[in-house]
């Protein structure tokens, strides 16, 4: 591993087109009237910053914790049409998502999504049968007018060759469909640079400590900045509440009386180390409704999720032994057991999905969402799912245009006018830039490893070059974080430098992949966070 003590040396000096810092972010925020407060840094939050920037709004989004630092980057790291939906005759849903998934993984971010198979399997004796299962991958497939080729139905020892840890015992067959994964934490990140790009103001790390009023409206926010203790405040004419399962927290800041209106719901997950190479995912039935999902995921396993309604503190949310156990337990349904040893586990995360309030089974739940204006006048944004992430942000920014009295609608520019699909920083071919990354290296030094080449072109696209001139100007950002991932110290000083970072949580966890991996070793936490401290 690298010499961590020569790790402070690094990146002394951040380089030209740096972000501002964060004083100079807060000044700017408080000196300011923005038409848009986005308070929430979730997904649904950053993409209606990034659509209201595009419209000509003045924008400002805050979050007190990072950018998707909780469920937004603790999702099944799936863009997908949504199988099950198809269960509960949800058509329209299904071709909607559809769309989404495939404007996101083809023309807005190919480079930070890729397609997966699935493979479905029908065991002797499970809830669906291999005719109904044939059927509705079938119709999935034609419902994303056969984009992706054609749902159909393999042979056991087909399904074996792909996915050599499969479990053959009463199998029956197996139903293949196709969509596609992203690494969520990355793409909430990139949209954040599109927001930035167009024009918002973002300040992570900044918690609300109170909303300010004018004449009984809400016209902003008092704010503290978790990383040196200073208050501020942010002035808008509109303030949007994104904070996802902490939304009746902040509407009870708004109206003392307000009543929930959501529920949540708990989806853990787990990752694993995998035994041998998978060419496919598997996305197992346990029940009539419920699937529960093996994904290849960043040389890794990812296993779940559990669905069950929560109501403690959605900061304490983690994984339980009983998450744990029951997430081995479904699995072993069609995963033989030596892939599923408890000590093939590297990571564990759990992530609340926001329900609209009322009974039932939260499984069968739609994951639709609810845009409500509060007596103060402050809108509240809940629910939905990832994969249609931008018609959320389009769907709210509607909602302002036809606000009573329309405040805002002479100042923006109606979404039907926008390009519905502008791309996200970055975006080219991630084969042609990991070519590039290997054949471009400067003469004298090393050249860069393939799966780096391949890791930084997944993840950051053609701005994977930004960081292969850090890594060619200072040798020692060139060398691997950690000796068995793909990761090298140039992110982390790129992370520091043009992603926000303030954390090493937030390089370890959401700008690379090492805490998921089991690689944050302590070793390697103090090395970033020595690199982290020479921000200035």
């Amino acid at each position: 591993m690298t010499t961590l003590q020569s790790v402070p040396a690094l990146g002394t000096h951040p380089a030209s087109g740096t972000l501002p810092s964060r004083a100079e972010t807060r000044d700017q925020l408080s000196r300011a009237t923005y038409d848009l407060l986005v308070i929430g840094g979730g997904i649904l939050g950053i993409s209606t910053a990034w659509h209201a920037a595009q419209s000509g709004l003045r924008v400002a989004l805050v979050d007190a914790g990072d950018f998707a630092g909780a469920t937004s980057s603790a999702s099944s790291k799936l863009l997908h049409g949504g199988l099950r939906y198809l269960q509960t005759g949800a058509v329209k849903l299904v071709a909607e998502n559809h769309f989404e998934r495939r404007a996101v993984s083809r023309e807005v971010a190919p480079h930070l999504a890729n397609p997966l198979t699935f493979y479905l399997p029908v065991y002797k004796g499970g809830p669906h049968g291999a005719a109904k299962l044939g059927a509705g991958v079938f119709a999935y497939s034609a419902l994303s007018a056969f984009g992706d080729g054609v749902g159909h139905v393999i042979s056991p020892a087909r399904a074996r060759r792909d996915v050599p840890e499969l479990r053959t015992d009463d199998l029956k067959a197996v139903a293949v469909y196709r969509d596609d994964q992203m690494n969520d934490a990355r793409m909430a990140l990139m949209t954040v640079r599109a927001a930035v790009d167009a024009g918002a103001v973002v300040l992570n790390h900044a918690a609300v400590t109170g909303l300010r009023f004018t004449r009984g409206r809400v016209t902003g926010a008092e704010l503290k900045d978790s990383t040196d203790g200073t208050e501020f405040g942010v002035d808008a004419r509109l303030v949007l509440n994104a904070t996802g399962p902490w939304v009746d927290h902040l509407r009870k800041m708004e109206d003392p009386n307000a009543a929930p209106s959501i529920r949540l719901s708990k989806g853990a997950h787990l990752v694993l180390k995998r035994t041998r190479p998978w060419r496919a995912a598997l996305a197992t039935p346990i029940d009539k409704y419920r699937i529960t999902f093996a994904l290849p995921w960043e040389d890794m396993l990812l296993l779940g999720t559990t669905d069950e309604e929560y109501e403690g503190d959605p900061a304490d949310v983690a994984v339980t032994e009983a998450d744990t156990a029951q997430i081995l337990d479904e699995a072993a349904f069609s995963i033989r057991d030596q892939q599923l040893s408890r000590d093939l586990i590297t990571y564990s995360f759990a992530g609340l999905r926001v329900l609209p309030g009322g009974p039932g089974d939260t499984s069968k739940a739609k994951r639709e969402t609810v845009v409500s204006e509060g007596r103060g006048g402050m809108l509240s944004v809940a629910g939905g799912k990832w994969t249609t992430f931008r018609h959320i942000g389009r769907t709210v920014m509607n909602k302002l245009a036809a606000l009573p009295g329309h405040p805002l609608a002479e100042d923006m520019e109606p979404m039907d006018r926008l390009p519905r699909k502008l791309p996200l920083p970055g975006i080219a071919n991630p084969d042609a830039v990991a070519h590039r990354l290997l054949v471009d290296a400067p003469a004298p030094g090393p050249r860069m490893a393939p799966d780096t080449a391949r890791h930084l072109a997944t993840h950051y696209g053609s701005l994977a070059f930004d960081i292969a001139r850090l890594a060619n100007e200072d040798p020692a950002l060139a060398e691997r974080v950690h000796p068995d991932a793909p990761e090298i110290w140039a992110q982390v000083a790129y992370a520091r430098d043009h992603e926000w970072a303030v954390s090493a949580d937030d390089v370890l966890r959401r700008r690379t992949t090492l805490t998921i991996r089991g690689l944050a070793t302590d070793e390697v936490r103090d090395g970033v966070e020595k690199l982290l401290a020479h921000r200035d």
